[in-house]
């Protein structure tokens, strides 16, 4: 069982930057993807952006040329550095990760751009 320990989020004030960090602790994978996820009350989780093992991203319109993934397939350990936040990116930002036909979600972290 992976257990994902996520991290970073909290209160920024618009226009401001945030970096989140997720990383698997227990049975460890090369995971084929990674990727991060949000949600806000009523509406269904998205996905902000996504990164595979070979280094291949996607990422939400909405978040293109503020947001960047990467990961360190050493620690196994997926970022998603947010700039230039704006208050709709309020949301709980879950770490997604990957592995043939297994998947774990993390316990989710709350970002908050007030404006």
């Amino acid at each position: 069982q992976v257990q994902l320990v996520e991290s970073g989020g909290g209160l920024v004030q618009a226009g401001g930057s945030l970096r989140l960090s997720c990383a698997p602790s227990g049975i460890i994978f090369s995971f084929n993807f990674m990727g991060w996820y949000r949600q806000t009350p009523g509406k269904q989780r998205e996905l902000v952006a996504g990164i595979t093992s070979g280094g291949n991203t996607n990422y939400a319109d909405s978040v293109k040329g503020r947001f960047t993934i990467s990961r360190d397939n050493a620690k196994n350990t997926v970022y998603l550095q947010m700039n230039s936040l704006k208050p709709e990116d309020t949301a709980v930002y879950y770490c997604n990760v990957r592995y043939s036909t297994y998947s774990s979600w993390g316990q989710g972290t709350q970002v908050t751009v007030s404006s």
